[in-house]
């Protein structure tokens, strides 16, 4: 199995932490079934591997995967910190985009057989372990063409970029879209998109010159340094004065005004996180002069609001992707048992200036065959 460290909205962790009270890993003394999972068991202190208890009896909705990937992110560091906004129960299994293969399903489940290779996400969690059980609905065929690894990097990231170049922003081609944070895994997966799929010219921003080398690598037109210069005066450049049409922020702050000063007449900036700390206040005056339109997305509540859009975000992805026209990047893999390491790995990236939401790296974990 593999796991992946990425970075999902926060409110989608949000919401699992809320859903996590049924995770129970208590000491096994009796013939319960187990499995291997990394354990949040004292805020603060390091993940420990160990054993839990299987879920025994499924519901009729359920399935139960042998995880071969997850994603794994900032947030989840601060959750076992303790310093996240909220905290769940303890202890707890932290992680929520898996892939695998199916391995049981319960009565009511039409869609999977056992041996099926899928992709889901884990509404409580419990992605750092060697299996998870996922409702149906949260479930998606990997196309054969398609890795584990892929199959975990995708659908969190793919699925935000999608709905906003679709029905936040409504993309055409040959129009500019500018990507804050734009080496991290939603600005990858934006710039994948809008370059390989809508036809669109691509402007990535992001902190240093490495970063800018990846954007470049992975589509974008031009690159903008934020960190050594002014996105608005750099996209102007870019543009011929005329700004981007389609602004993707995941940054807020400073770079969010900037953004602000270099959009087109008519253009679509869509918000989708604040990974700078600062939440911006908006002006409506340049809204209304400009005629530019400041749009809120996250892709996770679409799961409670809205199903089928949630559910066709994947699916759309899912097609690019066996066209050869899209390819999640994948940075770097840990095993499992190195977990503590690929957090420590984050929190030095993050303390040399590199944000949370620039990690998109995989993370390797054991089988059962390869444990025993």
């Amino acid at each position: 199995m593999s796991i992946i460290f990425r970075c999902p909205p926060e409110l989608l962790l949000r919401a699992a932490t809320r859903r996590a009270s049924v995770i129970k890993c208590k000491p096994v003394f009796s013939r319960t079934k187990t499995h291997q999972a990394a354990v949040c068991k004292e805020l603060g202190k390091p993940l420990l591997i160990t054993q839990v208890p299987s879920v025994q009896d499924l519901t009729g909705s359920q399935v139960r995967i042998a995880v071969r990937s997850c994603g794994i992110n900032f947030a989840d560091v601060l959750l076992a910190a303790g310093l996240y906004q909220e905290k769940p129960p303890l202890p707890f299994i932290p992680g929520t985009e898996v892939s695998g293969e199916v391995v049981e399903v319960g009565k009511s489940v039409r869609k999977f057989s056992k041996g099926d290779r899928v992709l889901g996400l884990s509404q409580a969690m419990q992605g750092y372990a060697q299996e998870c059980v996922l409702e149906e609905m949260d479930l998606w065929r990997l196309p054969d063409s398609m890795s584990f690894e892929e199959g975990a990097a995708l659908p969190v990231s793919y699925g935000t970029a999608w709905l906003g170049l679709t029905r936040k922003s409504n993309t055409k081609k040959g129009e500019t879209v500018l990507v804050t944070a734009a080496a991290g895994s939603v600005g990858l997966a934006t710039m994948d998109l809008a370059t390989n799929v809508f036809g669109a010219k691509v402007i990535g921003a992001a902190g240093g010159p490495d970063k800018c080398s990846l954007v470049m690598k992975r589509g974008a037109a031009h690159a903008v340094d934020y960190k050594a210069e002014s996105i608005r005066e750099k996209v102007k450049e870019f543009t011929g004065g005329r700004g981007a049409n389609v602004i993707f922020d995941a940054v807020g702050g400073d770079a969010f005004k900037e953004c602000l000063r270099c959009i087109a007449w008519e253009g679509r900036l869509v918000i989708i996180g604040f990974a700078g700390g600062s939440i911006p206040k908006i002006p409506a005056n340049i809204l209304l002069v400009k005629n530019i339109s400041a749009i809120g997305l996250y892709w996770g509540d679409f799961r409670n609001k809205e199903l089928e859009t949630w559910k066709a975000s994947i699916n759309e992805v899912m097609s690019y992707f066996e066209k050869g026209q899209i390819k999640p990047h994948i940075g770097r893999t840990f095993p499992l048992h190195q977990v503590n390491e690929a957090f420590k790995y984050i929190q030095q990236r993050k303390s040399t200036g590199c944000k949370s939401s620039h990690l998109n790296l995989l993370f390797g974990c054991f089988t059962q065959e390869q444990i025993s």
